[in-house]
């Protein structure tokens, strides 16, 4: 098993430093601004949520994995979240033991589901691009649903291996974890023992779950490309207009996350702590914010409900006036 010493104090707790360079002064700017974020987070995918639930038009097999990635985007912002602002509002960054591998393990859960999710929404695309007279009965709600379950259960499997191994390995200090939140890459530095084969194994399962899905989302766009040359310009402009929102998405979630991985793998090639936590943060924070604001604002659907809404609204407030007036 693990060759240490038996005789080892075992560590009890962790404490999330953050970025390390950054001077006390800024603490409680930055508590806002990751404050922001997370109300920003979890009001403008609750909002999609609100939306789904309450108009029938929406149920449709598009907007059930709409709706998925608003709550993966909801729970992951709510893992990892609150525990930064108290570490730069109360300069309380400490978890217990089996906190931050709990943290850890749905900070990586969310990411696996999110790159399952992207894959079920380049699926749904390719086969209503590509296969239009045969989508609706290959992708009924019936379907998504249940793709979209077995995402949501699937999920756990990944990041789980990495947990349990990385759970059983002695850690006997430092406890500082110098991150925005426990991940398998920032606890690895602080175990007592060689943990070249565990890590081996969780950047092998990482790249699994990340670049297998990446993969057929390429494969998808291709065909999609290929098969809008088909269309009338409307409908060209349409496509690609969709796909391009799609794709600058997935480039957010993927692209970064490739350089914070590769980096220890590549000689001569180093990040610093600020500059790896900030790009972490930056893939991990940035699509949940802006998702339901791209999602609302090129939906065509989702629009007209708004304008439905508010002139609702404006005519329940005309109807208030005249009545308070007689």
């Amino acid at each position: 098993m693990f060759q240490v010493d038996e005789n080892y104090t075992r560590v009890s707790e962790f404490v999330i430093v953050g970025f390390p360079s950054l001077q006390p002064e800024y603490f409680v700017l930055v508590a806002w601004l990751f404050f922001f974020l997370y109300v920003t987070t979890a009001v403008g995918n609750l909002l999609l949520v609100v939306m789904f639930t309450l108009e029938r038009s929406l149920h449709e097999p598009m907007y059930i994995i709409m709706v998925s990635l608003a709550l993966s985007d909801i729970g992951f912002a709510t893992v990892a979240l609150p525990k930064l602002i108290a570490r730069y509002w109360w300069n309380d960054g400490s978890l217990g033991f089996h906190t931050c591998f709990f943290q850890m393990h749905m900070i990586h859960y969310f990411g696996s589901l999110n790159s399952l999710i992207l894959l079920t929404m380049a699926l749904d695309r390719y086969l209503a691009i590509c296969f239009p007279l045969r989508y609706p009965t290959m992708m009924t709600n019936q379907t998504m649903a249940g793709l979209t379950l077995f995402c949501w259960g699937i999920a756990h499997i990944f990041p789980g291996i990495s947990t349990i191994n990385f759970s059983l390995m002695p850690f006997c200090g430092p406890n500082k974890i110098i991150q925005a939140f426990c991940t398998t890459m920032s606890l690895k530095s602080l175990v007592c023992v060689d943990t070249s084969r565990q890590y081996s194994l969780a950047f092998a399962v990482a790249m699994f779950i990340l670049y297998v899905p990446l993969a057929f989302i390429i494969f998808s766009y291709i065909c999609i490309v290929i098969s809008v040359f088909c269309c009338s310009p409307q409908g060209r402009m349409k496509t690609f207009s969709t796909c391009a929102t799609q794709g600058c998405i997935i480039s957010i979630y993927y692209i970064p996350r490739f350089f914070v991985y590769v980096t220890p793998f590549i000689p001569n090639l180093t990040m610093t702590p600020d500059k790896s936590i900030a790009t972490t943060v930056f893939y991990s924070l940035f699509p949940p914010v802006i998702n339901p604001f791209i999602y609302c604002l090129r939906t065509k659907e989702i629009k007209q409900i708004f304008r439905r809404w508010l002139q609702k609204r404006k005519g329940h407030g005309q109807i208030v006036a005249v009545t308070m007036s007689n």
